[in-house]
């Protein structure tokens, strides 16, 4: 996370937290690095002048910090002091190294199916401590997301409201990225876990594409993207792409729940580590899932061991002939059949060798037991026989032959 100096108006010591640097400032006031007696390094949040003078905004305020101190779970950051009664209220967390997933992507690209999923899926769990405790963040995006050495951590609740109060706010109070808002925040509706939810998908997105699935523009137009149209997923993993999806119906009622979410992210990464892909088209993935719900076995699958028995008994020498020949079967195994027939099926003497390139034998092997149409050839198998090696060299020499005669009686009868 890059840090800033203090500036002139910064204060240098908040509660009993001595201030370090400056970490960064969002709409509700100025994040800083401190660090109490023992040492331990805090991201400490104090809250803008202008918020702090109004009497409602701290008893919310009061209310959410109550709520962030319940939250437990390795994929947030702790909440570690707080002072709501202060000129200015401030809380401090834990504080987390490492980069946020927007320096991250930003700096880096996209990540890989295999790091998003992975990424997803410690979220999800955190998450799911998160709504468990009765809290939902309602500001989750990739800047609230630290990279930390031991996985991702969720920052800034100190914003997050209760479950089912309305995300109407006051004037100046208004928190939340358009583009990973949910359609019902934009309308002011009630917040549910399913609001965290959107905003994951809207992350993941962000982390497989370094792009907002809503595009760019100004906040109206952004909101109104988010509430009317459809996210453009384009360059998300096919691996992640429906899941994605998934979480960004605009019916609450429609999104997958963040248990359901990080049983999915963890099979993906699990897949796409092991980089077991699966590359067919996606519309012989649905099909495939289409079969595997119903039961259907389909028809191509069924006829698939009827040609594999043809193409198998075709090529399957004689047992009579052929067979004996190839395994060296018995000592009369060079008296069936006429001497070619013997020497095809490899009983144990040595194939005559063709005479004027004409093949020996013929195309239905032995005389006893052997069927009509079934090629065999010196090893017993089907195909052709190989070609002599010699006769091709005469033949070649030959020809080369006669084509100099014809040039030299072509040159000589011009020169007449």
């Amino acid at each position: 996370m890059a840090m800033m100096r203090l500036r002139r108006e910064d204060p240098r010591v908040v509660g009993s937290f001595r201030i370090h640097r400056r970490l960064g400032q969002g709409g509700m006031g100025v994040v800083y690095l401190g660090s109490d007696r023992r040492g331990q390094r805090v991201a400490l949040k104090v809250i803008r002048p202008d918020l702090a003078e109004d009497q409602e905004f701290r008893s919310r305020f009061a209310r959410e910090v109550s709520a962030a101190r319940r939250i437990r779970g390795g994929c947030t950051a702790r909440l570690v002091a707080a002072d709501l009664d202060a000129d200015r209220p401030w809380f401090a967390t834990q504080y987390v190294p490492g980069p946020s997933l927007h320096d991250k992507v930003a700096e880096d690209g996209p990540l890989s199916a295999a790091e998003v999923a992975s990424v997803g899926a410690a979220l999800s769990e955190g998450l799911l401590a998160v709504h468990e405790a009765g809290v939902v963040h309602r500001d989750l995006k990739p800047s609230n997301i630290l990279l930390s050495p031991k996985g991702p951590r969720i920052i800034d609740f100190g914003i997050a409201w209760a479950t089912g109060a309305s995300t109407l706010t006051h004037v100046g109070t208004a928190v939340g990225s358009p583009g990973f808002l949910a359609p019902e925040q934009v309308r002011g509706a009630a917040v549910t876990p399913s609001t965290d939810v959107f905003a994951l998908g809207a992350t993941l997105a962000y982390a497989a594409t370094a792009d907002s699935p809503f595009g760019h523009g100004s906040s109206e137009v952004m909101l109104y993207r988010v509430v009317h149209e459809e996210a453009q997923l384009y360059g998300v993993p096919d691996a992640l792409a429906p899941l994605v999806r998934a979480c960004l119906a605009k019916d609450p009622e429609e999104r997958p729940s963040t248990l359901q979410l990080s049983m999915r992210l963890k099979e993906i990464a699990a897949r796409e580590g092991q980089g077991l892909t699966d590359g067919r088209p996606p519309a012989q993935r649905e099909r495939t899932r289409q079969e595997a719900q119903t039961g259907r076995v389909p028809e191509r699958t069924a006829r698939m061991p009827q040609r594999t028995e043809r193409t198998e008994r075709a090529e399957r020498p004689d047992r009579t002939g052929s067979t004996q020949g190839r395994t060296g079967g018995g000592p009369d195994s060079r008296a069936q059949g006429p001497r070619g027939s013997a020497s095809r099926t490899g009983g144990g003497g040595r194939p005559p060798r063709p005479r004027d390139g004409v093949r020996t034998g013929s195309r239905t092997g032995g005389r006893q037991g052997s069927r009509p149409g079934a090629r065999t050839t010196s090893g017993g198998r089907g195909g052709r026989r190989p070609a002599n090696p010699r006769l091709l060299r005469q033949r070649l020499i030959v020809f080369v032959v006669v084509t100099l005669i014809v040039a030299l009686g072509i040159a000589a009868a011009q020169q007449l």
